[in-house]
C-alpha cells in the first residue's frame, strides 16, 4: 500500500493522490482478489493473479479469432487492413503500413492475399504510375460487414474512456509486462490477434 502512494504522488501528472487511490483501491478486481485470498487465510502468489489476468486476456483473443474466422474466413489483422482502407475507399501500402505499425515488406504480404481472396484491388495512380493504390472491393465491404464487432474497437473504445491517470498506468503496466517476457522490441502491430500477422488462414 506504501509502495503504490509512493508511486502515485510521484507520477502526480498521471495518477491520483494517495488518498484518491485510498478511496478508489476497493473498486478494484486485484485489490478485491488480493483482501479475498488474506481474509481467508490462503496464500495467492501474486504471479499466479497476473498470470489468470494474461490468460484471459490470451483466452478472449483467441475466441475472437475463431468466431471472425467463422463469420468472415479472415484474421483479425486482414480485417484491420479492409478497415483503413474502407475509411476513404482506397490507401497506398505504405500509408496501410505506417498506420499499422509494420513494415512495408509484410505490407505487401497482407495485401496480396486480400487481392488473391477479391477483398482489395490493386492499381497503379493515373498521377504517379510509380504509385500503388489500393482499392476495397464489394466483397471486402461485405466481409467487414459480416466480421464480428473487433476485440480491438473495443479494447479502443473503453481505453480512450479513461482517465489520463489510468492510461498511462495500464501502458506502463503492459510495457513492464511485455519487458517481463522478453517481448519489448518484438515488432508487431496493433492489433489484437495470435499468431503470425502475415498468416494467410486465421489461428485454431
Amino acid at each position: 500500500m506504501i509502495i503504490f502512494c509512493e508511486v502515485f504522488c510521484v507520477c502526480g501528472r498521471y495518477y491520483p493522490s494517495c488518498d484518491e487511490f485510498v478511496a478508489l483501491a476497493p473498486a478494484c478486481s486485484w485489490w478485491k482478489t488480493g483482501r479475498a485470498a488474506l481474509s481467508g487465510g490462503g496464500v495467492v502468489k501474486r504471479s499466479d493473479v497476473s498470470l489468470v489476468a494474461l490468460r484471459r486476456i490470451l483466452r478472449a483473443t483467441e475466441l475472437y479469432g475463431r468466431e471472425l474466422a467463422k463469420a468472415a474466413g479472415l484474421t483479425a489483422v486482414q480485417i484491420r487492413v479492409l478497415q483503413i482502407v474502407a475509411e476513404t475507399g482506397r490507401s497506398t501500402p505504405k500509408a496501410i503500413a505506417a498506420r499499422m505499425g509494420v513494415s512495408q515488406a509484410t505490407m505487401t504480404t497482407l495485401i496480396d492475399r486480400l487481392v488473391a481472396k477479391g477483398l482489395v484491388d490493386r492499381r497503379r495512380s493515373d498521377a504517379d504510375r510509380r504509385q500503388m493504390n489500393i482499392f476495397i472491393t464489394d466483397a471486402g465491404r461485405e466481409a467487414i460487414a459480416r466480421a464480428p464487432d473487433p476485440l480491438h474497437d473495443r479494447y479502443v473504445h473503453a481505453f480512450d474512456a479513461l482517465p489520463d491517470w489510468e492510461q498511462a498506468m495500464i501502458v506502463a503496466a503492459l510495457e513492464r509486462v511485455a519487458g517481463l517476457l522478453d517481448a519489448g522490441n518484438m515488432d508487431v502491430a496493433p492489433v489484437l490477434d495470435l499468431g503470425d500477422i502475415k498468416r494467410n488462414t486465421p489461428a485454431g
